[in-house]
């Protein structure tokens, strides 16, 4: 596949730079057939279309999250198959979302415990404050 000349495209730095990943994580990405084959400029280099960055942006949420590969992968197979997979698809985002909902879950009884610990020691540095102020004062 390459590119249109009139069609704006990123080189594979670019697009990484955009998403925030690698140039090798996108090569492997398209390895792994995450990513469609990206089109070529007339010398053979990557170019990236908007369509591809916003599919990358995507994937990149997805893991993010903690979306396995291989749901990923999954993923970009249905869709890939076109409009008769559109159920599938939402089951499995409605399942990862579910996982996600999950580790928010954890991750705000952690955020508790920190906060806890956090004003246990606040008080506890003012207590000694106080104490050290209050032996400092001549009787």
């Amino acid at each position: 596949m390459t590119t249109s000349a009139d069609e704006t495209t990123l080189t594979v730095s670019e697009a990484a730079e955009e998403v925030g990943l690698s140039a090798y994580t996108l090569r492997w990405y398209e390895q792994e057939g995450l990513v469609s084959p990206i089109g070529r400029d007339s010398a053979g280099r990557r170019r990236y279309t908007r369509d591809d960055v916003c599919w990358l942006e995507l994937l990149t949420r997805l893991r993010r999250t903690g979306m396995p590969v291989r749901d990923m992968r999954r993923y970009a197979e249905l869709a890939r198959l076109g409009d008769q997979t559109l159920g599938a698809r939402r089951e499995l985002f409605e399942a990862h979302r579910e996982r996600v909902l999950a580790r928010i879950a954890e991750l705000e009884e952690d955020l508790r415990m920190l906060d806890y610990k956090i004003d246990l020691y606040r008080r506890a540095e003012r207590e000694l404050q106080a104490r050290q102020d209050s032996a400092e004062v001549p009787a």
